[in-house]
């Protein structure tokens, strides 16, 4: 079983930044990628950014490049999402997850789930 923890979730003003926290315990050597989802009200949830545990090969949602940097901290076990210039459309629950399979893009192919954390952006 993998355990994961986001944080840093909140209320930001439009052009402002956020970053999001995922930490991951337990059998995390058996996962190889971590990944970001969200999920507004009434949509699906969609695919946000990637990266490897071992090499940090990294993927994005075309429409959030520029905007979202991911990166991780192996030491700690911990997945990072740097959010700048957010946008009211980018209010929604993000979600952190952990895939041992090699589509990072694919949300389906995530085997373990965060709880989520609500990141509101005011305009």
């Amino acid at each position: 079983q993998v355990h994961l923890v986001e944080s840093g979730g909140g209320l930001v003003q439009a052009g402002g930044s956020l970053r999001l926290s995922c930490a991951a315990s337990g059998r995390t050597a058996e996962t190889y990628f971590v990944g970001w989802g969200r999920q507004a009200p009434g949509k699906e949830r969609q695919f946000v950014a990637a990266i490897s545990w071992n090499a940090g090969n990294i993927y994005y949602a075309d429409s959030l490049k520029g905007r979202f940097t991911i990166s991780r901290n192996n030491a700690k076990n911990t997945v990072y999402l740097q959010m700048d210039s957010l946008k009211p459309e980018d209010t929604a629950v993000y979600y952190c997850a952990a895939t041992s399979k090699f589509r990072p893009k694919i949300l389906s192919d995530y085997d373990y789930w965060g709880q989520g954390t609500q990141v509101t952006v005011s305009s």
